[in-house]
């Protein structure tokens, strides 16, 4: 059950963190943050593996392996609600949260004359949104998750102005999930997933030296969180198992990158994200009684979703790079169904960056980026929600190093 609770989280919470809408996290490395995630078609280092592997075998670095590490830190601000759940005052907001997520990619040699194979380890999903206040501590007293992919990818060169390339996502998911109300119930669920496969594919397409156009496919991956439920219902202690399916998105992009000169790129990427299959939360518990109360299947009905985003990297001294993008994001939840365990509205993303080669070898990276929610009305909500959430924002800084072996 937990584990269902532990879904709930990530399908609702993460659009509170500062990536994207729900619970996407886009920003993987020093570049992609400091494009606004808008790096995908020109993808020209070591996290090429995981933006495009099909432009791993244009990197320029043919004999060497090519390493970037990283971590984000991320910082979310308190949302605040205004209004009413069921016509009785529920004023409220969430407690600020502090995450810090590392990273890896990685890029082979060149294999031949038209074989390079990548790597990344990332995490492309997760969430977390805590409340204090009854009546939304009932629904989301603290909710936690994160999900993990290792992908491994092989891209193969047709010809000096085309390349194809596919992976193989091996994806895992844990969580925790605390639910609370004073006068009838206090559950504390944790749980995970088993290894999960997925897919992905991408094609990259040179026109000429200065133009790339690029197109990926990430397949969705459905994870089921199986777990404990551990507490009290009604002064009766609670001990029960439960499962709960959680799905991240598939995923497409088309994207453009142009050099308008030799120390400038630009990147026009449009992201579709496919949240639509996400209809249905469902819980599923051993014990009979907590399956009665929290074991109804929840409407959601969350639909498709589009991204644009604008990146820019420009080289002002041979060594130093500096970056800035911008990101228009829609948000998947419908107002009828959102709930405070996943605030969301449509936003802006900003974002700015730069990059430093200390040596040939070896380069150091810092990006910031900025996410900004508009403020969302509520009403005729199934929760029974009506009011307005506003200040729902997020703050993320990259630091990275690269090196060439």
């Amino acid at each position: 059950m937990f584990k269902k609770v532990s879904v709930l989280l990530s399908a609702l919470a993460l659009s509170s963190a500062v990536y994207s809408a729900a619970y996407k996290i886009p920003e993987q490395s020093t570049r992609a943050m400091g494009t606004a995630a808008a790096y995908f078609s020109s993808a020209d280092s070591a996290d090429a593996s995981y933006y495009n592997p099909a432009g791993m075998v244009w990197l320029g670095n043919d004999n060497n392996i090519l390493i970037e590490t990283g971590a984000k830190y991320i910082y979310l601000p308190s949302i605040k609600f205004y209004g009413t759940v069921d016509h009785q005052p529920a004023d409220g907001k969430t407690k600020k949260e502090y995450y810090v997520i590392p990273y890896l990619h990685l890029v082979s040699k060149k294999i031949g004359d038209n074989l390079r194979w990548g790597l990344s380890f990332v995490t492309p999903f997760g969430l977390s949104k805590r409340w204090d206040e009854d009546p939304q501590a009932r629904k989301a007293k603290e909710f936690t998750l994160g999900i993990y992919e290792l992908i491994t990818s092989i891209a193969y060169q047709l010809d000096d102005k085309f390349s194809l390339a596919g992976g193989i996502r091996i994806g895992y998911s844990s969580g925790k999930v605390h639910l609370y109300n004073p006068f009838l119930y206090d559950l504390k669920m944790k749980g995970s997933s088993s290894l999960t496969p997925a897919f992905l594919v991408s094609a990259s397409l040179k026109p000429s030296e200065n133009l790339r156009i690029s197109a990926l496919y990430r397949s969705h991956l459905e994870y089921k969180i199986t777990g404990q439920m551990k507490g009290n219902l009604a002064g009766t202690p609670v001990d029960t198992y439960g499962e709960v399916k959680v799905i991240t998105p598939a995923e497409f992009r088309l994207g453009i990158a142009y050099n308008p000169l030799p120390t400038t790129v630009v990147d026009i990427t449009y992201e579709r994200t496919f949240w639509g299959k996400y209809k249905t939360l469902d819980f599923n518990f051993e014990d009979p009684t907590i399956e009665a109360y929290f074991g109804r299947p929840i409407p959601k009905d969350w639909v498709d979703t589009n991204t644009v985003r604008v990146g820019v990297r420009h080289k002002i001294t041979p060594k130093i790079t500096l970056m800035g993008g911008i990101a228009y994001d829609e948000t998947p939840i419908p107002q009828k169904t959102l709930g405070f365990e996943l605030p969301d509205g449509n936003g802006w993303i900003y974002s700015i960056g730069g990059l430093w080669d200390i040596t040939n070898r070896m380069e150091v990276g810092f990006a910031y980026l900025y996410v900004f929610k508009y403020d969302r009305y509520v009403g005729d909500n199934d929760n029974g929600i009506d009011g307005k959430f506003k200040d729902m924002e997020a703050h993320l800084f990259n630091f990275s190093v690269g090196y060439k072996f």
